[in-house]
């Protein structure tokens, strides 16, 4: 697919695995992002989605392959990659406030010895209250919701004034206003020329709010515009069994076998009017 300018990110047959002699758990995946892009990264439980992830910001090494973001080798540019992790990642007893969280944000800018700026806590002022977190500012982050909590880490992110920005299941265990308030500042990032990739097992989610799609089970599945990823054979390659198409209904049992539908229990995701078989 021919963007017509540089790719802000070029993920290059990158092979990734968690121990030496291992299987990999990400085999051969590659993919162009161009700048400013939204981007989904879906597929079943286990399909590499946070390792991918894990492996943008460097916490995994890649054994074969690369990762060019302003077609340089990744930790070419101090702090360029922001990531917000899965709420259960995160041990909510660490005795920190929430404007201390959205400062770690600034930790790259502030040097060795941590000493933040007046711009620092400036700009740690200005993402809490786009977040909407001005009354909790000064609250431990185990006190706060889970909603509250997401809105915490995306604050930090932002404090990190990134290029990119990756979000892992950024949606699961949040309420509708914590959701739509995310959805908006992405929109607000992808006009900044941020580009933005968010795991989720929300299909029609990724359908609709996003204008890419990476569909992933360990490897590759599909990449594109959710016309070109949704498609019966892309949704069976990623899902095997666990998919049913239902006149252009796509149901996805990704546990347990009662139902989980499309990640979320009891909720069917209508995709786009091709994929009706």
């Amino acid at each position: 697919m021919d963007w017509g300018e540089p790719a802000r990110l070029d993920v290059e047959a990158i092979s990734v695995g968690y121990a030496t002699g291992s299987a990999a758990a990400l085999e051969e995946v590659g993919f162009r992002v161009p700048h400013g892009s939204r981007v989904a990264v879906v597929g079943p439980n286990g399909s590499g989605k946070s390792t991918l992830f894990k492996a943008l910001i460097g916490l995994l090494p890649v054994r074969r392959g690369r990762i060019l973001i302003h077609g340089l080798p990744l930790g070419s540019h101090q702090d360029c990659v922001a990531y917000v992790p899965q709420r259960e990642e995160v041990d909510w007893r660490f005795p920190v406030t929430v404007t201390d969280v959205v400062l770690m944000g600034r930790y790259g800018r502030a040097g060795w010895l941590r000493r933040f700026s007046t711009e620092d806590r400036q700009v740690a002022a200005e993402c809490i209250r786009r977040l909407g977190l001005e009354t909790v500012a000064d609250r431990p982050i185990g006190e706060l919701s889970g909603g509250q909590q997401q809105r915490v880490f995306l604050a930090r992110a932002l404090a990190q004034e990134p290029h990119v920005l990756l979000m892992d299941e950024p949606f699961t265990g949040v309420d509708i206003g914590t959701q739509e308030t995310i959805l908006e500042l992405l929109d607000e990032l992808v006009s900044q020329e941020v580009t933005v990739l968010v795991s989720t097992h929300d299909l029609n989610l990724a359908a609709t709010r996003f204008e890419l799609v990476v569909l992933l089970n360990r490897r590759l599945v599909a990449y594109g515009t959710a016309e070109q990823v949704f498609t019966p054979a892309n949704l069976a390659g990623a899902f095997g069994g666990q998919a049913l198409m239902v006149n252009g209904t796509v149901v996805v049992d990704q546990c347990c076998g009662h139902g989980e539908v499309a990640g979320h229990q009891g909720r069917a995701t209508k995709l786009p009017d091709h994929t009706e078989a």
